[in-house]
């Protein structure tokens, strides 16, 4: 019987938080960084298109497994629509599928803010990563196939006009999982009967991660220069955010190392003390301020579900 195969690469766990540039997509991004840290396992939470920059929280390692958790918090873009074409992605990428030369006043735009902010329906682009019938949306597209996406709801928290020029209409929005600012620069154009799409866009936040995390793919890529393996990964390990912090909106329990010892076993711990929470579906265990499980409270214990026993 032959023996299990060793993964390749360190097992090193954390999240680097990618400034990714321009005309770079997230699996590109991911699997280098995956390369330059030399890592076992890595994954993102959240897809930025090729034409976005900004934010990419990487996952490495065991922090693959808190993916879920930031790819449900809200997230910031600053973007910018240009008026007076519709294109087929629905940014510059695409061809343009209509025209016009109206243009809207500011005042129209302000005026239609509400319409677009909080619980909306939203029908994703073309050109998304959606599923039909099994096969992504965007694959459909590139085959000149248009198809019926359902609408869904997604919730806008904030959305702000920053600037206006003639031909353009600069904004900032606060959003959950799922919405999509393609569509909503489509949809604002068709609303102010002047055609729009996305002419630039930038993620900034991630929650949550904040722009103070963020590192540009140029400093990491920077450190291939130094010859010494052993240097050129402490200099990289030194950008990663622990993977506990991916939780940090979830209620936390702090444990000693015998009830670390048990978590990792996958056994409950009992909890005491007056701080001890008292029902939670979901929370976290530390030990040393480093990430040992996640799990449910209920009845005085806290039971794990996911154990980190490299932490």
């Amino acid at each position: 019987m032959s023996k299990p195969r060793k993964p390749k690469g360190r097992p090193i766990s954390g999240w680097l938080i990618l400034d990714k540039p321009l005309d770079f997509g997230s699996t590109e991004a991911v699997s280098k960084i995956k390369w330059l840290f030399k890592a076992q396992k890595a994954g993102h939470a959240g897809t930025l298109d090729p034409l976005a920059s900004g934010m990419l929280p990487i996952a490495l390692g065991d922090a693959t497994k808190t993916v879920p958790y930031v790819m449900d918090g809200r997230k910031i873009y600053e973007f910018t629509v240009a008026w007076g074409e519709e294109r087929s992605t629905d940014d510059l990428e695409g061809e343009v599928t209509h025209s016009s030369s109206e243009r809207p006043t500011e005042e129209a735009i302000r005026a239609l803010l509400p319409n677009y902010t909080g619980v909306i329906s939203q029908v994703p682009p073309q050109f998304s990563a959606i599923k039909i019938d099994g096969e992504r949306a965007y694959d459909l597209a590139r085959e000149g196939e248009i198809v019926e996406i359902p609408a869904r709801e997604v919730e806008v928290h904030r959305l702000t006009l920053l600037g206006c020029a003639p031909n353009l209409a600069h904004f900032e929005i606060e959003c959950g999982k799922g919405t999509y600012v393609r569509s909503l620069a489509r949809d604002m154009g068709r609303d102010l009967n002047c055609y729009g799409h996305i002419a630039s866009l930038r993620r900034t936040f991630v929650a949550p991660f904040g722009e103070e995390d963020m590192v540009p793919l140029a400093d990491l890529v920077a450190l291939e220069k130094l010859e010494s393996d052993e240097d050129r990964l402490a200099a990289l390990d030194a950008y990663l955010v622990d993977t506990g912090e991916a939780l940090s909106n979830l209620p936390h329990v702090a444990v000693n190392d015998d009830q670390a010892h048990r978590l990792k076993m996958g056994n409950p711990i009992i909890l005491r003390g007056r701080d001890a929470p008292l029902s939670a579906p979901e929370a976290y265990a530390t030990a040393r301020g480093k990430l040992v499980a996640i799990g449910e409270i209920g009845e005085g214990e806290f039971r794990p579900k996911r154990v980190f026993a490299g932490s």
